[in-house]
Formats: structure tokens, sequence, C-alpha cells
């Protein structure tokens, strides 16, 4: 008995948009919701510098990286800021709360690291063979 799953092609492509989706909700939501102030406070007790400045290029970058994968251009280059988000966040906040972010824990690292591998899958898959691009 074969499973209704979808193609490789139409696999890789739900796993793009949803992928670029879930960096852009972030962004939307912090613009939202006003707190762009309390981020930018977080990252001042960080010790960035401008940390206003910092919260704003990451919101910007979650959209505008976004919607670049969204659309299907320039997917790797797209890929590398988010990568670098995820990997930031994990640095910053998510290591000290362990590996889960639900029901064993709260706010862990593992969100963040199936988002690093979502990426580095999408990034991979953004080529030129006619069996990869939807």
């Amino acid at each position: 008995m074969q499973l209704p799953f979808p193609t490789l092609k139409t696999a890789l492509f739900l796993l793009r948009v949803t992928t670029a989706l879930l960096f852009m909700a972030h962004a939307a939501t912090r613009i939202a919701y006003g707190t762009i102030p309390q981020f930018a406070k977080f990252m001042a007790s960080q010790g960035f510098p401008y940390p206003e400045y910092w919260v704003w290029t990451i919101t910007l970058a979650e959209l505008v990286a976004g919607t670049a994968m969204v659309f299907g251009w320039r997917v790797r280059w797209a890929a590398v800021p988010l990568l670098a988000i995820a990997a930031g966040g994990i640095a910053l906040i998510h290591w000290r709360f362990g590996w889960f972010v639900g029901e064993h824990g709260s706010g862990g690292s593992g969100y963040s690291v199936a988002l690093i591998v979502m990426l580095l899958v999408v990034a991979a898959s953004d080529t030129k063979d006619p069996a990869l691009r939807p």
C-alpha cells in the first residue's frame, strides 16, 4: 500500500514556503504586537550596541529573506541571514533552556535546530536540477 505522499519536488516546495513563513511570522508578530522595544532591551542586556537597530535588522531580514524564499528567488542567499538568526537565537537565548521547546522544557534549542536543518535542506535544493525545482 502506498501512502499519498507528495512528490519530492512538491515536498521541497512546501518545506521552502513553510520555513520562510515561520521566520516571517516571528517578524510580523514582533511588529504587530509592538515588542520591538522589549526585544531591543534584551539585546542591550546582552551587550549589543544600538539594540533597536539590531532588532529591526533581524526583523527586516526575516521579512525580506522570507519573501525571497517564498517566491523562490535567490534561495541560497536568502537562507544565509536566516541561518545566522537561528544560530544567534540558540547562542543568545535557547541553549540555556536545554533542548525541549515544550512539554519537557520551555524555550529550548530544539525548534531552532529544526529550523537550521530545514534551511540547509531548502538551500541545498536550490539547484538547476529540474527534478528538484517546483
